[in-house]
């Protein structure tokens, strides 16, 4: 790469048009090969496997492929730019020294993040704590970008031995530390900039016009993305007299929507002050940055949407040419894209005949590929996720054509069908209808959570199919539907005793401390209810339905909530907070434990209180509560648990309205609950008042509207809402 980019470096401006011309020669020689090609891998399929037909064409283009040709050219190196802040020194032997080093040095310690932001802090919470936060660019690969930010920690110390406060930004990446607090506050100064010094040569304010569309199309983009990643690149439309020309936005994900809006905004306003009419600008400060060219130099094809998935990055881009940075005089140069071109056709070709020979091959009836990078449908999507892809023919096969016959339930969402494979292997088909509240994102997290995770108390997903407009998902088959067929039912309820309920609510809680505590990821499920517990034959209950669950990594912080503008759940099993405001935590599933709990104890659902006949009635949670304070109690049991432990009864109701308080810092843990649940020893807190104690209930055939806020009952799933 080293050599390649020195190649092109060294190539006078008047032999471009000839190095243009003559890769297109060998282009145009190379389309003959890989006709070819194609020729001789027809007639190895019929006796090859298909897995092999791809690698002998594959070898065959990197043969004949020059190993330069596939270097990358955008490098846009720098120099490192250190700012060491005047806003106070620290001596050597501080306690803010001690704790800086340390920050540092547990840098070498850390495991590499695959987007690329770390925020880590050092010592008490006394003045003389350290904070730190790091940043790469996009397509930094991930093991790259720790290596870029240990680097530039290790040399702003040196280059910034006393001050309490510095930046410094690489090509790759920005680090920062501070004697305070650092994490989620916009921070707009100091600022760096640069640029290529080249004008256009056709309408000024058609281009500026252009140029501010393309900015402010990526500034909103950017800013709606989610605490993972706040990124967003596009290209803008061409106009007569100059080329089509690109951009990228990134803030640091700690900041919220409003605050990545006005970082960027100011950045804009800085660059038009000085720049105007210029091609080639990039501007940084430590809360935010953009970039914008005349030319791709960005590794992903799309524009992409707020907070993506994490995908693998590519290679680091490299090559020679330099900008110019702004009031220092230094010449810049354009980028070679001759080599690239053809490349990236050779590649397109490549993809197209690999979907051409995946489509002919025979898969096996009855047998569910485990799919890694490659697949026809979604491979950015889920390319850091082992998905598992079944074929659509064989789902038909396995449901009987999704035979009315075997159609297990219908809800909002679609339906569910049971199959079995020709293997005799049982399944549980949901298949999404076009209607349905669970659109593309919901069903993409289902996928990449559930591939994830493993318990006894959550349901296993075994695949899922993406064929034209189907979108369906693949489980394990559990025999005895959810729990909200029995519960809520006055006859199949007889046959849940009280050791079958407290089995289903000890299950239930066990699986939740998975998610919260225990798995790789912390989850918050966002729409636990009664409907979304499956019963298996010995009647162990497993949580289902993972298309709202949300990721909840703090980054290493000890952050306990974090907002949302997409509330989305049931009414009646969420908490007030995040119905009200967005926020969402653990505490969040736990509210929702708690009205699971009551259901499973009383019978009945908490938005019917005690008749749906009766408008007036109260909500289930308001008729408990009253019945606690009134030492009536034992008249909200299930008559049908006569024969069960009292103690063991009102031991779990006394959990639930824990569970149900209003305020969530109030709220137990799961740790807690499964602790309470096993030890009688443990003693009790009191409850404070459960939260909407004092609203009437909302009949369940009548939805409830305010200021435009749609809210379904508790049986279907409230979905992209606006907080209050």
């Amino acid at each position: 790469k080293k050599h390649t980019c020195l190649f092109f470096s060294i190539i006078p401006r008047s032999n471009w048009i000839d190095l243009y011309h003559m890769t297109i020669s060998r282009f145009i020689t190379f389309w003959g090969f890989l006709l070819y090609i194609t020729e001789e891998v027809k007639k190895l399929q019929a006796s090859m496997e298909h897995a092999r037909v791809i690698f002998f064409f594959f070898a065959c283009v990197l043969t004949f492929v020059p190993f330069h040709a596939l270097a990358q050219v955008d490098s846009y190196e720098f120099d490192p730019e250190v700012t060491c802040v005047d806003r106070g020194n620290y001596t050597a032997n501080s306690t803010f020294a001690g704790n800086l080093n340390r920050l540092v040095s547990s840098l070498s310690s850390l495991k590499s993040k695959p987007y690329g932001f770390y925020n880590l802090s050092s010592g008490d919470l006394s003045g003389e704590r350290a904070y730190a936060m790091g940043l790469c660019r996009r397509e930094v690969k991930r093991d790259d970008c720790l290596s870029c930010i240990q680097i530039a920690a290790k040399n702003l110390t040196q280059q910034c031995p006393r001050s309490k406060q510095a930046v410094v930004w690489y090509t790759h990446c920005m680090f920062r530390y501070s004697n305070r607090t650092i994490y989620g506050r916009k921070e707009t100064d100091p600022t760096l900039s640069f640029r290529a010094g080249e004008l256009i040569s056709a309408s000024r304010d058609d281009f500026e016009r252009l140029q501010r569309e393309l900015l402010n199309r990526l500034k909103d983009i950017a800013a709606a993305g989610g605490p993972i990643r706040k990124y967003a690149q596009g290209n803008g439309s061409a106009s007569a007299g100059y080329r089509r020309f690109y951009g990228t936005a990134q803030c640091t994900p700690d900041l919220s929507e409003q605050d990545c809006d006005d970082c960027l905004v100011y950045g804009f306003e800085s660059i038009s002050s000085c720049c105007d009419g210029e091609i080639g600008l990039r501007w940084f400060c430590p809360s935010c940055n953009f970039r914008f060219e005349t030319w791709r130099f960005y590794e992903f094809e799309a524009e992409l949407e707020p907070d993506p998935p994490a995908i693998q990055p590519a290679d680091s881009p490299t090559s020679a040419a330099k900008t110019e940075r702004i009031g220092k005089g230094k010449g810049g140069s354009k980028i070679v894209i001759a080599i690239v071109i053809p490349i990236v056709l050779i590649l397109l070709f490549a993809i197209c005949l690999c979907l051409v020979l995946k489509r002919k091959k025979n898969k096996s009836r009855g047998r569910i590929k485990v799919l890694g990078n490659s697949g026809s449908v979604a491979e950015d999507e889920f390319s850091n996720t082992e998905t598992l892809l079944v074929d659509f023919e064989n789902l038909k096969a396995a449901t009987n054509n999704f035979s009315s016959e075997n159609e297990l339930g219908r809800g909002g969402f679609g339906s569910v069908y049971k199959g079995v494979f020709s293997n005799g292997q049982e399944i549980a088909v949901k298949r999404l209808s076009d209607t349905s509240g669970q659109g593309d994102i919901e069903f993409k997290n289902e996928i990449i959570l559930l591939a994830k995770l493993q318990h006894r108390n959550l349901v296993r997903l075994l695949g899922f199919c993406i064929q034209g407009q189907e979108r369906i998902l693949v489980y394990e088959f559990i025999k005895n539907a959810s729990l909200d067929h029995f519960i809520f039912d006055l006859e199949k309820r007889q046959l849940l005793d009280w050791g079958l309920r407290y089995k289903m609510i000890g299950g239930v809680a066990r699986g939740l401390l998975y998610l919260h505590e225990d798995s790789r990821y912390r989850i918050i499920h966002r729409d636990l209810k009664a409907s979304n517990i499956l019963l298996d034959k010995e009647m162990n209950p497993k949580i289902a339905d993972f298309g709202l669950a949300k990721l909840f990594d703090t980054g290493g912080q000890t952050m306990t909530h974090r907002f949302t503008n997409r509330i989305a759940g049931t009414y009646g099993y969420m908490a007030p907070e995040y119905a009200m405001h967005g926020q969402f935590s653990v505490k969040t599933d736990v509210f929702s434990f708690g009205v699971l709990v009551i259901e499973i104890i009383t019978g009945k659902k908490n938005n019917n209180g005690r008749s749906s006949d009766d408008e007036d009635a109260e909500d289930l949670l308001s008729w408990v509560w009253r019945s606690w304070r009134g030492d009536l109690i034992l008249s909200v049991i299930d008559p049908s648990l006569a024969t069960g432990s009292r103690n063991d009864i009102l031991r779990c109701i006394h959990i639930g309205l824990l569970c149900v308080q209003e305020s969530a810092a109030t709220r137990p843990t799961m740790a807690s609950v499964v602790l309470m649940l096993n030890s009688n020893s443990f003693t009790l807190p009191t409850p404070s008042r459960p939260a909407f104690v004092l609203e009437n209930v909302i009949p369940s055939n009548v939805s409830s509207s305010t200021e435009g806020l749609q809210m379904s009952s508790n049986d279907a799933t409230v979905s992209e809402l606006s907080p209050r």
